[in-house]
């Protein structure tokens, strides 16, 4: 079998032996502009269960069959990991979700704040940008991308068992970091705020959880997109699956 040079996601259980339909979208994708033909290899995977080499074994313009060969890596889920940041202009809410989903992040949650810019996504569309992103990364799970939830109403019924890494931009410059004596293995959730930061209200009602950790990113203020990275890149550092 020719080496693969593709991945795909597919909402399809995976087995030895399976031939799977393809979709109008996913036929043209690999049919029409990858130029796949009979023969080529595809690597597969359906968030659950590894990644497995596929034969395509008929191709064409509406639609296609592969044949799954054999399983070429074992089910990798991230940490437990929510990221959650306010909706910011749309190819930076893309970018988002794009690096939370290389970086590990299991769910993704955007939240409407007291000066959030943009209140309205299209959930389905940033959902796509999860799956490209696992897709092109290596990864063998899709974080799902959910609809936008109120701030204040996610931190009234806030889980005991899962703690937040608050990223307030008011602590720019100061050493406030992750302590050291954190729980690793945990449920976690990072927060990111808006363009505008966190009003007043919100910053009180973080201070007075008990599971909330308000952390500074560095001396300077950041974009909210940056922010992002950088708050996972500290988080998976200190208490992810990169050490």
């Amino acid at each position: 079998m020719k080496a693969a040079k593709i991945r795909l996601y597919l909402e399809h259980p995976l087995g030895e032996g399976q031939t799977i339909p393809l979709t109008q979208p996913q036929a043209h994708y690999l049919f029409g502009v990858m130029r796949q033909g009979v023969s080529d290899a595809v690597l597969v995977f359906n968030g659950e269960a590894g990644e497995w080499r596929a034969e395509v074994i008929e191709a064409g313009k509406r639609g296609g069959i592969l044949q799954i060969a054999e399983q070429t890596a074992p089910q990798r889920d991230p940490p437990d990991l929510w990221l959650m940041f306010a909706p910011i202009k749309k190819a930076r809410t893309d970018f988002i979700v794009e690096k939370a989903a290389e970086m590990g992040a299991a769910r993704i949650i955007p939240v409407q704040t007291e000066f959030t810019n943009s209140e309205r996504i299209r959930q389905d569309r940033l959902q796509a940008h999860a799956v490209e992103a696992a897709e092109q990364c290596g990864g063998t799970y899709v974080p799902e991308v959910s609809d936008v939830h109120r701030l204040d109403r996610m931190l009234a019924d806030w889980p005991e068992a899962r703690q937040v890494m608050f990223c307030d931009e008011a602590l720019a410059g100061r050493a406030e970091g992750l302590g050291r004596d954190l729980p690793r293995g945990a449920p976690w959730a990072i927060l990111i705020g808006p363009e505008g930061g966190f009003s007043e209200a919100e910053r009180a009602r973080l201070a007075a959880l008990p599971q909330a950790h308000a952390v500074s990113l560095g001396p300077r203020i950041l974009r909210a997109d940056t922010a992002a990275v950088a708050a996972m890149t500290l988080w998976q550092n200190s208490l992810g699956d990169w050490t």
